[in-house]
Formats: C-alpha cells, structure tokens, sequence
C-alpha cells in the first residue's frame, strides 16, 4: 500500500461519507467568521429556521471593515456592517471578538494567538487567506458564504477530494531575505494558477528552519497559486508556540508526530527551489507571480512566448505605468503599508523597527499591527518609540486596513505604494492605486529612501 501525505491524512480522518465521484462529506472542527462575507449565510439560516449546530466550535471577530484610528467611525456602512456581524453572534450564540477588546484582531493572526489553531484539525472561513493557518500542520481554506451557511447548520462540509502538491526548499537563505521573499519566489516560478485544486504542502530544511510567523507567511500566499490550502508539517517549533498559548500534553506530542508524509507517498505534482538563489524580491506587475530581486529590472513583455502571459504584462505595465528595463530601485513610492494577514505579526514589526532604528521615513508610512495583542507586545518592547522617532504612523487599532481599502486607508488614484500585504491587483488597495509587494525589511528601507530599496542600500 502506497503511503499517504500529510494532507490526505487528515482529509480522511475527516470524511464522514463519501458521496462518490471524488466528492466526500468533510467534518469541520472550527470555523472562523468576519464581518464581510457573512451576513447573507446567517439570514438565509434564518429564513430556513435552523440554528447552528454548533456554536462553540464557531468563531466571529471584527477586522475588514474597523478603523484602525480609535476615534468613532463616520462611515455609516461599515458601522452598520460590525453591528449586523455582533447581532448575528449574539442571537446564535457564538463568541466575537469586538474592536476594542485585546482579543480583537486579523481572524488569520488572532485565531493562533488564542490557541484555536492545532495540527490535524480541519478549518473553514469565508476569507481565501485562510490558508494561514496550515503553518501548524492544519487544513484549512476559505469558502463562499453558501458554504459558510452550511457549516453553520451541519458542521459539515461537501467538498470534492483535492490533489496533493509538494513546494521543497532546500538549502540557507541568503542575509536579508525573509519568508516573504521565498514565498514570492515561488509564485513567481510556479505562476498564479500552478496550485489550482491542490492542498500545497511545504517542506525541505529552508521551510523546517523558518519560525511559526515565517510558516504562517508562506502558507498566507500559497492561495496566491491558486493553491486550496498550504501546510507545514507540525515539529517541535509548532508544539513550542501552541505550548505558549494552550494546554499541550504528552498525548497531543503523539498525535502530531504522526502527522507528516510517509516516505514513501506520492504527489501530484511538485516544485524544488535552492533556497540559496533567493533575494529580497519586489512585485512590478498585477499578480504576485510579477516579481523580480529588487537588484533587477522590469521585464519586456515582448520576450514572453506566452500570448497571453505577454497580454497580461502589458496590461500589467500599463496601469502601474512603468517601463521595460527600468530599475527597480529607480521606482518611487508615495507611500509604505506594513500590515495585513501576511505581514503583521510581532516578527514583521521587529524586523521593521530594526531598519528604521536612528532613521526618518521620507514618505507616508502606514504600520498596522494584526491583532490587539500584537500591537500591545510591540508597545511593550519600545517598537512604537522607534516608528515614532522615525516619523512613522503606528496606528492604534488593528485590523486590515489596506489591504482590502475597505476602510479610511486606501490608495488615491496613480498613488504608488511599498506594501506587505499579499495581493497587488488592481484597485485592490483603492482605486486607481499602484502596489508593489515586499518584505517588511524592504517596507521600512523604502520608506526611509522614498524608492524601492532593501536595507543594505542605507
């Protein structure tokens, strides 16, 4: 009997019926909800007349649509949106984290902080970044809100069997290249679409020595290839964190050891990437596959065999206005985000404070942490003192922000931005706004440049 691999595994410790035609009826052991996305599921709940069948495996927070300055939000929508989302919790009776409270935050970043998140546990929510959480050797993947409803009333799930993906990444990363970077690398040799219908698992040496905050930032993007769901592995890194945020024994050590590939199972598909050859890596285009070293150049559309990857640079070029062979470090930006379900955990702030240590920005810079907590950790260790003196905005209260501009922080039309969140499509940080995908260590260089740079160029 062929071996399995770690996904497949937990796949089928979940199946609670096969349907047949590579269809299976999924248990779910924990759904996470935000305030976009789930309204419509509670009402159509309602006009049925079900409950939720279970509750206290279901998890509400408020993060798309909260301000993240703490004066009262003018916006009448988005008040009315976290209103509905805190009724809908309180007549069914699932926890929320409110704005305001310090278990508030990203549902991808809080989730881990309150010890939701453990190896072999299947989880859902109505956000494609979900992706996440498969850092701590879980399957977990974004639905749509008719799936959100139907978790909500069976805790299960009907979902067609995925194929297996193995990402290797073998060997050191070169100074000054974060998990953003590898993980860029390989959307950018793999393309959007390579992980379409896979559950992605990441593995090799590169990927065992990254920190829980480097794995959740890999697994954030695999959706960004199209991948189902990303994973790594549970070691003894994984059962460190989670031991510093929930109750671990010696059974749950067990149970996790076992949850890895077996040597002898078979992927569908697999990539393999030297480690060794990846930079600080900056997107030009519209899709995060267009990334280049920030020590290269825009690419000429004219040099792509592909009619339609060909089609797609040009398009690309056109509306972030740029030109073949133009340096990236020749690119000035308007403005710098660090923050989103990518980059805002206590690592990515750190690793910022540590650029802009004795340094001014010479742009806006926006710094967002992910979640209450984080941010309370950062004011702990004096990070706010230092984006402070640097003349950076460190603003009060978390959530997406710009990432998804569905907030007060947005990009004006042909403004260009330095931005740590995971996707650079157009308008996705505001209409008419022009975003290049970087590390945080690039985020705060830029910013203090006023151009694309990495840390050394100071």
């Amino acid at each position: 009997m062929t071996g399995q691999t770690m996904a497949s595994k937990i796949w089928q410790s979940h199946v609670v019926r096969q349907e047949g035609a590579g269809t299976d009826l999924l248990y779910i052991d924990l759904q996470l909800l935000h305030e976009v996305n789930t309204p419509q599921a509670f009402d159509s709940l309602r006009a049925a007349g079900r409950n939720v069948r279970r509750p206290e495996l279901t998890v509400g927070t408020e993060d798309h649509t909260t301000p993240t300055v703490l004066a009262e939000d003018s916006d009448p929508v988005r008040r009315n949106s976290r209103r509905v989302m805190a009724d809908n919790c309180a007549e069914f009776g699932i926890p929320l984290h409110r704005l305001g409270q310090l278990s508030q935050g990203i549902v991808h970043v809080i989730a881990p902080e309150l010890g939701l998140v453990r190896p072999g546990m299947t989880i859902v929510c109505c956000d494609s970044h979900t992706t996440t959480l498969g850092a701590f050797g879980a399957l977990a993947f974004g639905i749509g809100t008719s799936q959100v409803e139907q978790v909500l009333a069976t805790q299960v799930l009907m979902m067609a069997r995925p194929r297996n993906m193995a990402v290797t990444v073998s060997g050191s990363l070169p100074a000054g290249t974060t998990a953003k970077d590898l993980a860029l690398a390989v959307i950018t040799k793999a393309g959007t679409a390579a992980g379409q219908g896979h559950l992605v698992e990441y593995r090799g040496d590169t990927v065992a020595r990254l920190s829980m905050e480097g794995r959740m930032t890999v697994c954030n993007l695999a959706v960004e290839m199209g991948a189902r769901a990303g994973m790594v592995a549970p070691d003894e890194m994984t059962a460190a964190y989670l031991k510093g945020v929930a109750r671990v024994t010696g059974a749950d050590r067990d149970r996790w050891a076992d949850l890895c590939t077996d040597a002898d199972a078979r992927f569908d598909s697999e990539l393999a990437l030297d480690a060794s050859s990846i930079g600080p890596n900056v997107s030009w285009g519209t899709n995060p596959s267009q990334c280049v070293p920030i020590d290269g150049q825009i690419p000429d559309p004219a040099e792509l065999d592909d009619p339609d990857e060909r089609a797609m640079a040009e398009r690309a070029l056109r509306y972030m206005d740029l030109r073949p062979g133009t340096a990236m470090r020749d690119i000035a930006v308007d403005m710098v985000f660090l923050g989103s379900c990518t980059n805002s955990r206590i690592e990515d702030l750190r690793a910022a404070a540590q650029v802009l240590q004795g340094r001014q920005v010479a742009v806006d810079m926006v710094i967002v942490a992910g979640s209450a907590r984080v941010r309370q950790q950062a004011v702990a260790e004096g990070l706010d003192s230092v984006f402070a003196a640097a003349g950076a905005d460190f603003r009060p209260a978390p959530g997406c922000s710009m990432c998804v501009a569905l907030g007060e922080d947005r990009l004006a039309p042909g403004r260009r931005a330095a931005s740590t969140t995971n996707r650079n499509f157009e308008g996705r940080q505001g209409a008419g706004g022009r975003t290049h995908l970087v590390s945080p260590p690039v985020a705060a260089a830029t910013a203090v440049v006023g151009r694309l740079a990495a840390p050394d160029d100071l």
